[in-house]
This record gives structure tokens, sequence and C-alpha cells, in this order.
């Protein structure tokens, strides 16, 4: 579930070309998701997620920001063997969209790790519990990168091109590639929408040997909500789709119908 959550904040991470203004979300918005295994056998619910922005404007060294929090949690009989319990914020520059401070507590079966991150984006650099480095201008976090890329320029999209991605991740900082497919009409858990369909790059290794194994639908609105996130395995698929929605700073135009 974790890398499902990473590798879909990691493709909006396209923010370095967005646009300055935020004009897709507002306070008070909350996006709920299910994550889960699709095959010809079953429909397996594994777990759910939530990413919610706080209702009141928040203040870090004297910037107003938005406080932007994920969760995720694994349900039923995963918690048996492999409990999941996830949670990462982000405090973000209502101006510039730029992250003050990040934080994870990661809980997945044995797995435990915990970080806090700083930004100095005037120098250029993070501090971690681990780690001090230098940033290239303009870096994010996962979540605030997320958020960011909602504001994306989608005009000029041409079907085919590459473009270019940067993301912080465990105090380094990675650069891969989204490839824009094209547009679609899908039906989800939250009904039927048009959408923009993508293939993020994500690092090839014991997960996956495919440098392009998932497919990403995003609305085609203001909103430019993840309406569903899909990684085909031997038998089926993993799919992490959104269920629900409330406080969207525009009407979900995109939404054709339930």
């Amino acid at each position: 579930m974790r890398k499902a959550i990473l590798f879909v904040f990691a493709f909006t991470a396209v923010a370095s070309q967005a646009q300055q203004l935020n004009k897709a979300f507002k306070a008070g918005e909350q996006l709920s998701f299910r994550f889960f295994y699709d095959s010809w056998l079953a429909d397996i619910t594994a777990g759910t997620g939530t990413t919610t922005i706080s209702e009141e404007i928040e203040e870090v060294d004297g910037k107003r920001v938005y406080h932007i929090i994920g969760q995720g949690n694994s349900k039923g009989a995963f918690n048996l063997f492999f409990k999941v319990n996830d949670r990462f914020e982000s405090w973000v520059d209502t101006a510039s969209l730029l992250p003050e401070q990040f934080k994870r507590r990661t809980r997945e079966g044995g797995y435990v790790y915990d970080d806090d991150v700083y930004f100095n984006h005037q120098a250029k650099y993070i501090r971690s519990r681990r780690a001090v480095k230098d940033i290239p201008e303009g870096t994010r976090d996962v979540v605030s990168a997320f958020y960011y890329a909602r504001n994306w320029n989608l005009e000029h999209l041409k079907v085919g091109e590459i473009y270019k991605v940067s993301f912080l991740l465990d105090d380094s900082v990675y650069t891969s590639g989204v490839k824009f497919l094209g547009r679609d009409t899908i039906r989800i858990a939250a009904g039927r929408f048009a959408s923009l369909k993508f293939k993020p790059m994500v690092i090839k290794g014991k997960v996956f040997s495919d440098p392009y194994p998932m497919t990403l639908w995003i609305s085609d609105d203001k909103n430019r909500l993840p309406l569903l996130a899909e990684s085909k395995i031997v038998v089926g698929k993993v799919k992490m789709e959104l269920t629900g929605f409330r406080g969207l700073r525009h009407e979900p135009e995109s939404r054709l119908g339930p």
C-alpha cells in the first residue's frame, strides 16, 4: 500500500511545471480512497486512505500554511498478517505552495519508519532526522507535490510526450518522468468521470521490472482529482480508486454520472 501511495504522490511532482497560484483546492477538502486487489477470481479490499486539508489555515515561521494529512490503513483480514498504519503530514506555504515541514510515520507489518523534514528553500537544503542535504530549487515532499501539481497547466499536453518529474523521498531527490496517454472516460466508486490518462515512470528493481508499470487517471476539470491508479501483477491488478470527496474548491464538472 505504501508504494502505491508514494508512486501516486511521486507522479504529482510534475509540479515543477505548475502555475504559482493555487486554483485547484481549498482548506477543508477531503478525498477518500480504497486500495484493492482485482482479478477474475475476486475483488478484495486491502485498505483505505484519506487526504485531508485542515479547515483552518495555520502558521509556521510567520508563513500561512495549509496543513495537509495523508493516511492509509489496512482493513479486515489484512490486519492479521500485514497491518498497515501510515501517516504523512505536510505544512505548505499558501502563497508559493512550497513545503515548510514534512512528517512521516510508517507502520507496515514489522517495518517502522519515522521522519521529520524541515525545508530551507532560500539556502536550498533540507534537514531531516538522518541527514542535512542540498536540494534543487522548488523541491517538494511527496504530499505537497501532489497538491501543487493539481495546479499544473494541462492545456498544452501532447499525447506520448514525457514530462520530467522531481521529488524528495527518504532524504533523496529523484528525477523520473510521466507519459501522457490521452483523454479517457472511466467509472469508479465515486462515479463516472472524464479523465486525463498518464503513465508515471518508477524506479526499476525488486518491485517493478517495467519502468512504466502503472496507469493513472486524473479528473479532467479544475479540481484535478486523482481518480484511479492501477498496476498489473502476475494475476490481476492492484488498484487505488477515489471513493468519495467533500470540500472541493470547484464543482466536479468531469463527473458525468453515478
